[in-house]
């Protein structure tokens, strides 16, 4: 019985990965010309963010201060609460 479980897996995983890699593939269409504007427009609003949180902690703000406004001001943005990016300490 183990092996007969063991096979099913072997045999479900190469057609998990082909089913992955065409979602993949399918979701990564080029974008039209409105997509494409919506994108920039997008990129700026985030880098304004983040250089709205450099000033902050310029000001001597504390870091939990600076990450809440971030988080406001990317908030529909971008994913995760780093306004999609994180970096190193």
């Amino acid at each position: 019985m183990k092996k007969l479980n063991l096979l099913k897996k072997m045999l479900l995983l190469p057609a998990a990965l082909v089913l992955s890699a065409t979602v993949s593939v399918a979701l990564a269409q080029p974008h039209n010309d409105k997509e494409t504007k919506e994108d920039i427009q997008r990129h700026r609003a985030m880098a304004a963010a983040h250089e709205g949180a450099a000033k902050c902690l310029e000001a001597g703000k504390k870091e939990e201060v600076c990450e809440k406004e971030l988080q406001a001001a990317c908030k529909g943005l971008a994913i995760g609460k780093y306004c999609g990016m994180k970096h190193v300490h």
